[in-house]
Order: structure tokens, then sequence, then C-alpha cells
């Protein structure tokens, strides 16, 4: 799976709702850091999907303007503009904000190891 693949399949396995879809494209040690927290173990990381998607029910997130910083055979590293939307207390919202996302190639298959989100 090319790295760019790597990306997509993250979004898709966001947008599943089930962090355990999210797990099969996280690095072990992987590390999140999120405007307002910091995540650094599966368990922070999967608590912190949990509780947003049952902030924001039927979230729907995507990625625009990807623009990949490094890449090589080991390791690529891009950053986007991430948009959001879905219902809060019943209410449509939206948003969006900046990301950076670093892939790393774990037993041949091309993991996420770091997200940084900031709005």
């Amino acid at each position: 799976m090319p790295y760019h693949q790597a990306l997509e399949r993250y979004i898709e396995a966001t947008n599943s709702h089930d962090f355990n879809n999210v797990k099969e494209v996280l690095h072990p040690q992987a590390v999140y850091w999120f405007t307002d927290q910091t995540c650094t173990t599966i368990e922070e990381i999967g608590d912190y999907f949990t509780n947003a998607w049952n902030v924001i029910k039927e979230e729907v997130y995507s990625a625009t303007d990807v623009h990949w910083l490094t890449v090589d055979e080991q390791s690529a590293t891009c950053i986007y503009t991430y948009l959001y939307e879905g219902y809060h207390n019943g209410k449509f919202v939206s948003g969006s904000g900046r990301a950076t996302n670093i892939f790393t190639v774990l037993n041949n298959e091309w993991k996420l190891i770091h997200e940084h989100l900031s709005s």
C-alpha cells in the first residue's frame, strides 16, 4: 500500500466510528497532539476518539489541501486542512483546522505514528 493510501485508509477508519478500525492503522507507539490534550497510548487515543464520536454524532471527517512534505521508503509526512461535520446536541455543526500526520512502515505496512491537530 503506498503512503498516500495510508491517509485514505485512516480517514475511512475514522469515519467508521469504530476505534478497532482506527487501531488497525496506528503504530503501537502513536502519539496524538490535540488542541486540548496529548495522548501517548493507544488506550488514551481510543478514549479520545470515542468521546469525540459521542459529542459529535454522525461525524464525517475529511482532508483537503493535502501536501506531502517528506516521503522516503520508511516514512511520510503530510499536512492538510481537516474538516468535520455532524450533530452536537441535535444541531448540525461543522468546522475545520490544521493537521500534521506522520506515517512510518511497520511490518511492511504504513502506520500512523503521529497526528497533530489544531483548530
